[in-house]
């Protein structure tokens, strides 16, 4: 669901695990906000990337260092590189996936989307700051006929946000302290670390 680098020290052994589990498995990574300001910052271009700007004290600075940045000044686009892997990875970042009865986002749709029942319109209409930093809506009642499963707010107890069957949260606050938490579908089975 998204936040796969600026949440520890290992940012770079992340996406190379998450690599290796695509190699593996099927399946689909979603773009989160943390992603969209590292791609930001390194001059990508596009609707899904900005907030370069709150992207160093974000976690950002922990990111550079597990790349290998090790300057005392932050790099300019042109000197950082991703190795090609993970470049690949970034681009191949989705900002939605929907699935039988669920849909995955990594923050929300937005207030106003979540009163249409038209999953797909709404998916279309979405506004990608809304996909990415939204904190109101993802636990609102809808009539939108899938349950939405997100990440990016944590409770402030760290537990799963259970709304059935309008959304289940599953960012447990693991870079706070919490626990990293999956779930299994359609028997939504919790699994955590």
């Amino acid at each position: 669901l998204g936040d796969y680098v600026d949440r520890g020290p290992d940012s770079r052994g992340v996406v190379e695990r998450l690599i290796e589990v695509a190699d593996a498995y099927p399946c689909e990574f979603l773009l989160g906000n943390h992603e969209s300001m590292l791609l930001d910052y390194l001059g990508w271009e596009g609707p899904a990337y900005f907030g370069a700007d709150v992207f160093l004290p974000n976690g950002g600075a922990e990111t550079l260092l597990s790349y290998g940045w090790c300057e005392t000044r932050p790099p300019r686009p042109d000197e950082f590189s991703l190795p090609p892997k993970h470049e690949a990875f970034f681009r191949a970042l989705r900002l939605h996936h929907a699935d039988g009865a669920y849909l995955f986002v990594h923050a929300g749709l937005g207030r106003t989307l979540t009163r249409t029942s038209d999953a797909s319109w709404a998916l279309s209409h979405a506004r990608v700051e809304e996909l990415l930093w939204d904190r109101a809506s993802a636990d609102l009642q809808h009539e939108l006929g899938v349950t939405i499963v997100y990440g990016h707010t944590p409770r402030p107890d760290f537990q799963v946000r259970w709304n059935l069957p309008h959304s289940i949260g599953i960012d447990t606050g693991a870079v706070y302290g919490g626990l990293l938490t999956a779930i299994r579908l359609p028997d939504e089975t919790i699994f955590q670390v």
